[in-house]
């Protein structure tokens, strides 16, 4: 009897869950939640090194432990802008939204073409000020869709990724919410998209042991 040939079969092609993400972050906002703290920092951790040694990429990690108030929040962001002094306000030129616009001026290198913004611990400004969070995601999923389908300048490519607990996935099924729809003050149609003709941002929700042992 002849021995039997051992079956071999094709081998699995394991993705690090780093690039999954990156699939994912190509067309959309991601909020990852989980609730242990230590699989949060982790999760932040190994994707800001991934993101960082991709060319022409800026990463800003904003502390969300840090972030109470319109005032921290600006603190952290123009920290990881490296820009300076921010105006304490959303839509000035000045603020939050003329600030997201800006670029690193040339220095001889290579325009940015991927700006990344991770929000650790999202869910605490969430939890303390509902509104101010919704404004902020405004700003920041708003400010991505108009570099991405108004504006004329070499294209910038933002994409953020809200980290926290499984509060943010309720918010991210809140038709109410930022994730789900542009800010409006009366309900009219919120001012991105008039402006960008995007009817709603582009965000996914997953857990993040999901991505990380898919």
């Amino acid at each position: 009897m002849k021995p039997t040939t051992p079956i071999v079969g094709r081998p699995i092609e394991v993705v690090p869950w780093q690039l999954r993400v990156l699939q994912l972050l190509e067309e959309h906002h991601v909020c990852a939640w989980s609730g242990d703290p230590a699989e949060r920092r982790r999760f932040v951790n190994n994707l800001s090194w991934h993101l960082r040694h991709l060319n022409q990429t800026q990463v800003c990690v904003l502390d969300g432990s840090k972030i109470r108030d319109l005032q921290s929040f600006c603190s952290v962001l123009e920290a990881q802008l490296g820009f300076g002094r921010m105006a304490r306000q959303i839509d000035s030129p000045l603020g939050v939204v003329g600030s997201l616009r800006r670029r690193p001026a040339p220095d001889g290198t290579e325009p940015i073409k991927n700006r990344y913004y991770i929000w650790s611990e999202a869910h605490i400004l969430l939890k303390t000020d509902p509104e101010l969070f919704g404004r902020l995601v405004d700003a920041l999923v708003g400010v991505a869709a108009d570099d991405e389908y108004v504006s004329e300048d070499l294209l910038l490519l933002h994409r953020a990724v809200f980290v926290g607990t499984s509060s943010l996935d309720v918010y991210a099924e809140d038709p109410r919410g930022q994730f789900r729809r542009w800010w409006s003050d009366r309900g009219e149609p919120g001012f991105w998209q008039v402006r960008t003709g995007v009817a709603a941002p582009k965000l996914v929700s997953r857990s993040i042991e999901s991505v990380v042992t898919a």
